[in-house]
């Protein structure tokens, strides 16, 4: 028997000063049963950075092809593309044919170094693509917010994001390593 998904609630409150988007909203998110928490934690992040009306999660790890979370615009085309992790070069290429762009939030420092050493060269090519980095040191304390139902506050000014629960307040510093195509030293 195949085991099912692990379904969270999160109810997040997203103050994005530099976007000036505000806005709040009640997620259901379903952790497939190969999903850590903290890869979820990243997706609860990834949607935090990304937040807006139209950001969806994809159906998951289960499902080849999908992004870890989308936004599709008014034409029902696919707007933004969000993976987390470490995908693949085919996988982002394929990505920027489908949308307009397409950011990557990387985690696991042991992983996406040698990734990133590996494959900017490939990845300044794709004009489209953003790659973002979480520390480690994030990670593990995002990880220890994850609960089957979580209240969370983010609030995103200069690059650098604060996310709140009830019994913890965190600041998350992402690393751009390239914005658009264009490597950030």
């Amino acid at each position: 028997m195949a085991l099912g998904a692990t379904i969270y609630k999160a109810s997040i409150d997203v103050s994005d000063i530099d976007r000036g988007y505000y806005g709040e909203r009640t997620l259901t998110i379903a952790r497939h049963p190969s999903e850590t928490e903290s890869r979820m934690m990243v997706r609860i992040l990834a949607y935090a950075l990304y937040a807006g009306e139209r950001v969806e999660f994809g159906r998951g790890l289960s499902a080849e092809g999908e992004a870890a979370l989308w936004e599709m615009d008014e034409a029902g085309d696919i707007g933004r593309w969000i993976e987390v992790g470490v995908p693949d070069v085919k996988t982002l290429r394929r990505a920027a044919g489908r949308s307009a762009d397409v950011v990557v939030l990387a985690y696991d420092e042991a992983r996406y170094e040698p990734w990133w050493q590996s494959h900017k060269g490939d990845f300044s090519k794709i004009d489209k693509l953003t790659v973002r980095a979480v520390s480690d040191a994030s990670v593990e304390a995002l990880t220890e917010m994850a609960a089957r139902s979580m209240r969370l506050a983010a609030t995103i000014q200069d690059g650098i994001v604060w996310l709140a629960d009830d019994r913890r307040n965190l600041e998350i510093e992402i690393r751009t390593l390239m914005r658009r195509g264009e490597p950030v030293f």
